[in-house]
């Protein structure tokens, strides 16, 4: 089994017809899966609760198999059937209940236990490779030491990473835990990030004119948009552009220079566009072509649902470049 997985990579390598059979948990609209397919895997299924995922899923991936359920009631027999061999398991479990985002609103257990399906598709499967991808606040989870533990009896060697999407040629600030599991090496080598100063938040923009705007100051905005607005303009100049948090606050100002790369991005509709016209302040949200360069995709469908729906996928997803660097790295493929 271990010279046929090796023979597997080899040949990718070589260009040869056997690739990486690889099958995505979680898949949502398939932004890691599409980093993981150019790093040079083949997306063999994937399975996610929401339709509109798995259909968006479909778009990119017309010949995986999709399994459109929740996870806990999917058979791995059942995908081993359907789909074949598979040598590298991604998954990216359920991650609102882990996030710092979620406040002191109580924790749903259910919804972190998912990450604990990743064992049951392991174990029946048995992969050589699997990644698992969650916010970083997923570590201090109760039952994170039994995951990893678990996946080290299976014969895993498991190793963590914190990564940020901004290291690997993303324009957006977005830490995130990455677990390395193989079952022959005994530890993955470092992840090669991008030299150079990192990309910034204006390199996501559409085209001035592409976009309609409003008047910022306009008697129906609520005054703590303007109140954030104004922190925005007194800090960085009159003339200068800026990105506001629109609802709600970061802890951080409530806004941002086009300078640096573009904080996180969620699945709400949070960040608009403020920037001077004469001697007044036009503003416009951030658009889904704008939010899905944010997330580093470039050859991607993501057409179906509502523009609320579709900043939804893009804020559930993984960042494709640093999924790719991920799969590259520890599947011994050219990055």
């Amino acid at each position: 089994m271990h010279e046929f997985l090796t023979y597997k990579v080899l040949a990718a390598k070589l260009g040869g017809t056997e690739l990486v059979r690889t099958f995505d948990m979680f898949c949502g609209a398939g932004l890691g899966s599409r980093g993981a397919a150019d790093a040079g895997v083949r997306i063999v299924g994937g399975v996610d609760a929401s339709s509109l995922a798995v259909k968006t899923f479909k778009d990119n991936f017309s010949d995986a198999v999709v399994f459109n359920r929740p996870v806990e009631y999917l058979s791995p027999r059942h995908v081993l059937d359907k789909v074949g061999t598979i040598d590298l398991l991604l998954a990216s479990p359920e991650c609102t209940n882990h996030s710092c985002a979620r406040g002191a609103r109580p924790r749903q257990e259910g919804s972190r236990e998912t990450a604990l399906q990743v064992l049951r598709f392991a174990k029946v499967i048995q992969p050589r490779w699997v990644v698992i991808e969650n916010v970083i606040h997923m570590r201090p989870w109760e039952r994170y030491a039994e995951l990893v533990e678990e996946l080290e009896k299976f014969g895993y060697n498991v190793r963590e990473h914190i990564l940020d999407a901004s290291d690997f040629g993303v324009p957006q600030r977005r830490r995130r835990l990455f677990l390395l599991c193989d079952r022959l090496d005994y530890a993955p080598i470092a992840i090669r990030k991008q030299s150079g100063p990192k990309p910034a938040a204006k390199a996501v923009l559409d085209p001035p004119g592409t976009w309609m705007t409003s008047r910022l100051h306009h008697r129906k905005r609520a005054k703590a948009t303007l109140r954030r607005a104004q922190r925005a303009i007194d800090a960085l100049g009159p003339s200068e552009s800026f990105l506001l948090v629109y609802y709600g606050s970061d802890g951080a100002g409530g806004f941002q220079s086009l300078d640096v790369p573009l904080r996180t991005v969620t699945t709400l509709d949070r960040f608009a566009l403020v920037q001077p016209l004469h001697r007044e302040h036009t503003i416009r949200m951030l658009q889904v072509s704008e939010l899905s360069r944010a997330m580093g995709l470039k050859d991607h469908r993501l057409e179906r649902g509502s523009r609320r729906d579709r900043i939804q996928l893009l804020g559930n997803g993984v960042c494709s470049p640093v999924m790719k660097a991920v799969v590259a790295t520890l599947c011994g493929l050219s990055n």
